[in-house]
């Protein structure tokens, strides 16, 4: 019966079978490149008032910083994600 049941599920809904039994994993990447955002935020301030504490020390230095915003759209995807998987499964069992 559990292999007529895989059979009938689409791909969406795999994906978010998927998805739910790997939330834990999903959530700690999240923290990881929230938390990566605290050197960001001061060498970002470091650049603003123009101190060069941290900001212009080595170029490689101030490319894994500015880097460190572009990865930012992970964090806001996958918040979107929980938001709707949690729907989801409130729907499920308010169906069930």
């Amino acid at each position: 019966m559990k292999i007529e049941n895989r059979m009938k599920q689409t791909g969406w809904t795999r994906f978010w079978s998927w998805y739910e039994r790997h939330m834990t994993e999903s959530l700690a990447l999240t923290a990881l490149i929230i938390y990566m955002q605290i050197p960001h935020m001061i060498w970002n301030a470091d650049l603003y008032l123009e101190a060069g504490m941290i900001s212009h020390v080595h170029p490689v230095l101030d490319f894994f910083l500015y880097g460190v915003d572009l990865i930012e759209i992970f964090p806001m995807i996958n918040i979107g994600f929980l938001i709707y998987a949690r729907i989801r499964k409130s729907q499920n069992s308010k169906n069930a």
